[in-house]
């Protein structure tokens, strides 16, 4: 069985990562293997390779079959397209200087790219973070004014409670202002001098 080169899992459950190897065939997936090239990162955004590039194209050309996710990073880190304009070589298709510029203009096109999708994931977290703290504005805003009007609505009820109570003893107030009144009212008038008995002196002497 041909020599492979595949991912080797490591890290925690959820935060896993993978070492990039090359292993027998006939090896279990995470057993031996015969020399690490690399590490892949998934979890990082963008996801991060670091290949030793040159032992990874080594390995291609000597037959080591990649599996289907370590040939997507080999052909983004350029040693498929590598190995590829070496073959036009060997073939005579074209010299090695013109495969190595080759190779040279599709590597700065690459990372043209890659700084660009860098710079619009870097906007897009951006606009997000931006969405998310209008929003939070927004509900902090609505707390606000909800605690506002039940605020408005405690002093309201206050308000009114206190009127009622004003009213109520005005209303007390006027009533016992009115018990006194009625009872003065009632009150026999007090006797005057001309209305009091004759005294002993002015009663009639007798003969």
């Amino acid at each position: 069985m041909p020599t492979k080169i595949r991912l080797q899992r490591r890290g925690k459950k959820g935060q896993a990562f993978y070492h990039i190897v090359i292993a027998d065939g006939r090896a279990p997936r995470d057993g031996k293997f015969i020399e690490r090239i690399g590490i892949y990162n998934p979890i990082a955004k963008p996801a991060e390779i670091e290949l030793e590039f040159d032992k990874a194209l080594d390995w291609v050309k000597k037959g080591a079959q990649p599996t289907d996710t370590v040939k997507a990073i080999l052909a983004y880190k350029g040693v498929m397209f590598k190995n590829h304009l070496l073959k036009g070589v060997e073939k005579g298709a074209m010299t090695l200087e013109q495969a190595e510029a080759k190779f040279q203009t599709w590597l700065d096109e690459k990372q043209v790219k890659i700084t660009s999708k860098k710079n619009e994931q870097a906007l897009s977290i951006k606009e997000s973070r931006k969405k998310s703290l209008e929003n939070e504005v927004k509900v902090n805003e609505a707390k606000s004014e909800a605690i506002a009007k039940k605020l408005n609505k405690v002093r309201l009820d206050e308000a009114a409670k206190a009127t009622e109570a004003n009213e109520a003893a005005k209303a007390a107030a006027e009533a016992i202002l009115a018990a006194k009144e009625a009872e003065v009212a009632t009150e026999p008038a007090p006797e005057t001098a001309e209305s009091a008995p004759e005294t002993a002196e002015s009663a009639p002497q007798a003969e």
